[in-house]
């Protein structure tokens, strides 16, 4: 029989899994314009947390327009976006590492080895931590096919 808690990753493990698309998906998860619904990658690093960004700090990158909470965050962003952009494009890493791609939940996060990685929600940040770097080597070995 299954626990209260185990039923409740099961559904959200569930939950994450995409509806077939026939077209490719782009290379960064921008759902409603903004890469990373509109959250500032920089403040996962800097801040320690999830924190949202203003179009008044924005730019773009990689086929996609960010949002930054300060000009400063920004700046650091344009000086080396590969340091601070979430991996996998901003999708949730555990469905990358899974073989598929998931819309993300930016208070579902995790930074490891330096880099920001982004969940569904919670439930499936709680999955994706059991095995943080098994998880990263089949994220890596999926991405970017998972976008085809």
């Amino acid at each position: 029989m299954l626990t209260r808690r185990c039923t409740l990753i099961l559904a959200g493990a569930a939950l994450a899994v995409p509806a077939l698309a026939d077209a490719a998906q782009p290379e960064v998860f921008a759902e409603g314009g903004a890469a990373i619904n509109g959250y500032d990658p920089v403040a996962y690093f800097e801040l320690k947390g999830p924190v949202k960004g203003t179009s008044e700090f924005s730019l773009s990158w990689n086929g996609a327009t960010w949002h930054f909470a300060s000009a400063a965050n920004r700046d650091l962003f344009e000086a080396d976006p590969e340091a601070h952009a979430p991996q996998y494009g901003g999708y949730c890493a555990y469905a990358v590492s899974r073989g598929y791609t998931a819309s993300t939940d930016p208070d579902a996060w995790s930074v490891h080895d330096g880099k920001l990685y982004l969940n569904y929600n919670r439930l499936v940040r709680a999955l994706w931590s059991r095995d943080i770097p098994g998880n990263i080597a089949n994220g890596d070995a999926n991405w970017p096919g998972v976008l085809k």
